[in-house]
């Protein structure tokens, strides 16, 4: 028997067939044209579901299972997606109007759980009981899997380690704290702090980089500069980094996991990322007598972490 992974998202619903080995051998995938009502969406899950199945050459009485990661929060034991401002859902009975769609039982996950799941097992993790992964992303999305199994919490809501506080009363975050982790070591924080670094400095590479237009600076400016030996780059870099290493380090101190495998466009930057970040928690961290340490690596899996994952979901 198989199962399906399908990955929720405000842009797409990516659907996946995936075998006992954790392979995709199916896939399917629509567009979520969100916002719009929730029927409509379940529709197209279903379509989407219908597609992986056909495309795997397979029938339904081959799934044994659905699972499905959303943004937002989750309600399993009520099966609701209680909340997600991507969706424009608010207490919506998700396992209800799947299941009427597809006659299978289904489970709803929060999409950033799913995708440290499918690290765990099938990724970064290649098997490990103990991983959290993180993305660097629009904000700072993690997951955290303890004893082979999603840490939930009392609200299914765990794991929200961006909104945890690394500078008191720091910038303001939407969440509505200040001094968020994600303030400082997202990809939107990078851009913020490349073009405050640009404004200081008129003379940076950055500028050439971005065409004269402050507006194009991205991600990867700072970088890009730096690798071309501008001085104003670089430490936009270095202090970008040490804001990450400071909530990769409080990671590894309260959870003390196997593996932390970090994902997002900007660990596209591999070691020139991630080798500071060793050499900080290394320095930093509460166990760093121990014999064992958290590996540090880049997530593998890519868009394929959150389909995987959510069909292992329970």
């Amino acid at each position: 028997m198989y199962r399906i992974g399908v990955d929720l998202g405000g842009t797409n619903i990516a659907v996946g067939v995936v075998d006992e080995n954790y392979k995709i051998i199916g896939r399917g995938k629509v567009k979520t044209n969100a916002p719009r009502p929730a029927e409509e969406i379940f529709d197209d899950i279903a379509k989407a579901i219908r597609m992986a199945v056909e495309d795997a050459g397979l029938t339904m009485d081959d799934i044994s299972f659905v699972g499905v990661g959303t943004p937002g929060s989750v309600n399993k034991e009520k099966g609701l997606i209680e909340f997600s401002n991507n969706l424009d859902f608010n207490n919506v009975p998700a396992n209800k109007l799947l299941e009427e769609r597809i006659g299978k039982a289904c489970v709803f996950e929060n999409d950033a759980n799913a995708a440290a799941l499918g690290e765990a097992y099938a990724g970064a993790g290649n098997g490990v009981k103990n991983l959290v992964a993180v993305t660097l992303g629009t904000g700072v999305g993690s997951g955290i899997i303890i004893g082979g199994k999603v840490l939930g919490g009392t609200n299914d809501a765990a794991g929200e380690m961006g909104h945890t506080t690394i500078v008191v009363d720091g910038e303001q975050c939407n969440c509505g704290r200040k001094g968020c982790w994600e303030r400082y070591a997202s990809a939107t924080a990078l851009i913020s702090q490349t073009k405050a670094k640009m404004l200081e400095c008129p003379d940076s590479k950055m500028w050439a980089l971005c065409d004269g237009n402050i507006d194009n600076a991205s991600g990867r400016t700072a970088f890009s500069a730096m690798y071309e030996g501008d001085e104003a780059a670089k430490q936009v870099v270095d202090q970008y980094i040490k804001y990450v290493a400071i909530g990769v380090t409080n990671i590894v101190n309260i959870f003390q996991p196997d593996v932390i495998c970090i994902g997002g466009g900007i660990s596209n930057e591999g070691d020139n990322l991630l080798d500071p970040i060793r050499e900080f928690v290394r320095k930093e961290c509460y166990t760093k007598y121990a014999w064992k340490q958290t590996k540090i690596c880049k997530a593998v899996l890519g868009n394929d972490a959150g389909i995987i994952g959510a069909a292992l979901a329970e």
